[in-house]
Formats: structure tokens, C-alpha cells, sequence
């Protein structure tokens, strides 16, 4: 970046790491337009101008701190993804409602932690085609991962990619409703039922033979 410079020593890292870190909670927190950068710089606890040693703007720590942080935030089911695959256990399709069940609740869990970051992010990858950029290229990583998942357990399915990518946009579906819209007409047990019911039809039904 012309007038920026980019850290070597230790300390210098770990400056520039807290100002991305502690800029992006507080415009996910504050949202993005709201958030000034002398207000970044006193959460850092650096001055405004060490700031501008290491960035332009606030849209620079914001593009950091997205790369850096919005798996956790947005897709928080990579998570789940690589704790599970640590156990070393192997599942099956019989163990598949306790997964589904289980994944449902603790995404519906990390988007209530997060849900004013989720809400401003999400504006911002409508508004920003470099941020939505960043999010297509993380949800297909994650599609990717979850394929990977099932294959290392023996689960090989027909058209993996875009199934798996149907059923993770019924999932999000289920958390949004959930989290945030609530619709009085939708009785939410009932839903975690179906979407349930429908992935499994989808995996029993794609099954390579």
C-alpha cells in the first residue's frame, strides 16, 4: 500500500495484529460506517498515527480483519468440521440425525454470539464486491471441506458440490429464521425437523452406488 509499511519485528506484528483485530470487532460490534478510525486506534490502544503507519484507512484493517476472522464469524461450521475430524471417529448415515441435530444447534449458537458482526458483514458483502468476494471464496472452501468430511467417512455422493451447497444454504436458512426473523406463521421445531429430514433425503438419495 503506497505511505504504509509492513512490519518485521515482533512487536510491530503484533501492533498491526491488534489494530485489525480490535478495528474489525468494533466495526462489527459498531458497524462500519459508524466507527471512526481514532476510535479503532484508542481500542488498540495505539495512537491514530501508528495507525496510518500500517494502513490508508479503516477499509484496509476491515479487508484484514475479514480474511483473518470471518470464517469463525460466518462460517463457524469449519470449526465444528475440524474438531470433529480431530476425534478420529468415523460416522455413518445412521449417526446422521445426531450430526445434522447437533451442527443445527451450534451454529444457531455462534450466529446468536455474533449476530450484530453477521448482520454488518452480510451488508457489507452486498455492498462491496472485493467483501463479497472474500465471502464466495470462503463458503466454497467450506463446501469443500464439508465434501472432504464425508468422503474420509466413506460418504461419496453424486454432484457433491452442489449438493452440499444446497444443504448448507437450508441450514443458513433454518439459523436466519431462528436468529433473526422469527416469523409468528413458522413454528421453528418444526422446521429443524423437516430441514433435517430433507438433508438426509438428499444424502440417502445421492449415494454413488
Amino acid at each position: 500500500m503506497p505511505g504504509t509499511r509492513i512490519p518485521k519485528s515482533g512487536k510491530a506484528v503484533a501492533k498491526r495484529d491488534r489494530i485489525i483485530e480490535k478495528g474489525f470487532e468494533l466495526m462489527c460490534e459498531r458497524g462500519y460506517y459508524k466507527t471512526t478510525t481514532p476510535e479503532i486506534a484508542k481500542a488498540a490502544d495505539v495512537s491514530t498515527g501508528i495507525i496510518y503507519q500500517y494502513f490508508n484507512d479503516k477499509r484496509g484493517i476491515f479487508m484484514e480483519g475479514l480474511k483473518q476472522f470471518s470464517n469463525s464469524v460466518l462460517f463457524p461450521m469449519m470449526d465444528i468440521l475440524d474438531a470433529t475430524a480431530e476425534n478420529n471417529t468415523k460416522i455413518d448415515l445412521g449417526d446422521l440425525e445426531k450430526i445434522l441435530d447437533r451442527l443445527m444447534t451450534l451454529i444457531v449458537q455462534s450466529h446468536r454470539m455474533t449476530q450484530k458482526a453477521h448482520e454488518e458483514l452480510e451488508m457489507m458483502a452486498h455492498a462491496d464486491e472485493e467483501i463479497g468476494e472474500i465471502f464466495k471464496t470462503s463458503e466454497f472452501t467450506l463446501t469443500k471441506k464439508i465434501v472432504a468430511f464425508l468422503e474420509k467417512n466413506d460418504i461419496i455422493l453424486e454432484n457433491p458440490i452442489e449438493k452440499i451447497h444446497i444443504i448448507y444454504g437450508l441450514v443458513e436458512n433454518y439459523c436466519h429464521e431462528t436468529v433473526y426473523h422469527h416469523h409468528a406463521e413458522l413454528n421453528n421445531e418444526v422446521m429443524r425437523s423437516e430441514v433435517i429430514k430433507i438433508i438426509k433425503n438428499i444424502l440417502k438419495e445421492s449415494l454413488v452406488k
